[in-house]
């Protein structure tokens, strides 16, 4: 199950996390971000013990989208510590997320 990333609690559970976190950036209204809810929930499953998997919802984190210069969403990121291992915007296969993931571990 992805977690629910905030301005708040974003360094205790993407910078100081002991994997790779996969980082969705979404927003309620937005329907790709919607038909990439369950995509994202298959790997945080698959990936569990491995690679995290996080949300941050957009609206109410202006801060972290700004900081990680998100321009349309989906965005999806792959961080390593504080080091964006890789980054993908828009609709995505679940192949081209893994292969993101990949790059990670």
């Amino acid at each position: 199950m992805a977690v629910i990333l905030t301005t708040n609690n974003f360094k205790e559970e993407v910078y100081e996390a002991d994997m790779p976190v996969l980082v969705d950036f979404y927003a309620d209204w937005c329907g790709p971000c919607k038909a990439m809810g369950p995509v994202v929930e298959e790997l945080a499953g698959e990936y569990a013990g491995k690679v995290k998997v996080g949300k941050v919802n957009v609206d109410e984190n202006q801060e972290l989208a700004m900081r990680y210069n998100v321009m349309s969403i989906p965005t999806f990121l792959v961080l390593k510590g504080e080091d964006v291992v890789a980054r993908t915007m828009g609709m995505q296969d679940k192949a081209g997320l893994m292969k993101a993931i990949e790059r990670a571990l």
